[in-house]
């Protein structure tokens, strides 16, 4: 799909609102509150159980991933899906490559203590314990079905938007995640067979947790709302 050309031919064309429906106040707390406590219980996960995860349920939390609003509604997001154990084999060796070298000596003394009560080392079992790893682009243009280009605009806060909205989808569908991002990460285009015009951005791992699995205190620490948020 090329969202810059349309039926009307770049003419805007003005539909009637029919999705939004307005709740009545008491309705919209109740809801609001439901949402907030559910999204409390989402945890990072490290430990994942190497039981498949329903193909469906992926691919609906990718169309919700996908309504996400973007620059020009350009949608400049790719979501390669890996599920074959050599390919994340091959993921694994070459972000841990790229984990050694940030360990020893590539990150800053300040980022590695900021670390240290996540617990998080050069070892990555999860790329390939985890049943999924999605690897999420940016497309930097667009290429129509002639070849010619057109330029995509606001790309890194689209597909954060959409890569936020994915890990909601996935965790109100049941399954937990971890967000991995080892830099620089080239190595997904060639893995993914992802042309260069598309930067990897985030390598999201995704499954169920393992039996016992555990999770570091601090993650599930959050600021209040005095800290993130101020009324004016």
């Amino acid at each position: 799909m090329d969202p810059t050309v349309t039926a009307s031919e770049g003419v805007c064309i003005l539909d009637p609102l029919t999705s939004w429906q307005e709740l009545p106040p008491e309705q919209m707390r109740e809801r609001a509150a439901a949402f907030l406590a559910e999204m409390r219980r989402r945890r990072t996960v490290r430990d994942f159980d190497s039981r498949p995860v329903p193909r469906e349920v992926i691919e609906n939390c990718l169309l919700a991933a996908g309504t996400a609003p973007s620059g020009a509604n350009q949608q400049p997001w790719f979501f390669a899906l890996i599920t074959d154990a050599a390919r994340k084999r091959r993921i694994r060796e070459a972000a841990e490559v790229e984990e050694r070298a940030f360990y020893s000596g590539r990150a800053p003394q300040e980022w590695i203590e900021a670390l240290a009560p996540l617990g998080t080392d050069q070892d990555k079992p999860f790329l390939e314990e985890a049943p999924l790893l999605i690897a999420i682009f940016a497309q930097k243009y667009g290429v129509r079905a002639d070849g010619s280009r057109y330029s995509h605009y606001y790309v890194p806060e689209s597909v954060g938007i959409a890569t936020g909205m994915l890990i909601t989808a996935l965790h109100h569908a049941g399954l937990v995640a971890l967000t991995h991002t080892p830099s620089p990460m080239g190595f997904l285009n060639e893995i993914c067979e992802r042309p260069s015009s598309e930067k990897p951005v985030i390598l999201l791992v995704v499954g169920y947790p393992k039996p016992g699995c555990r999770v570091p205190r601090a993650g599930g620490v959050k600021k209040p709302l005095e800290a993130i948020a101020k009324w004016l």
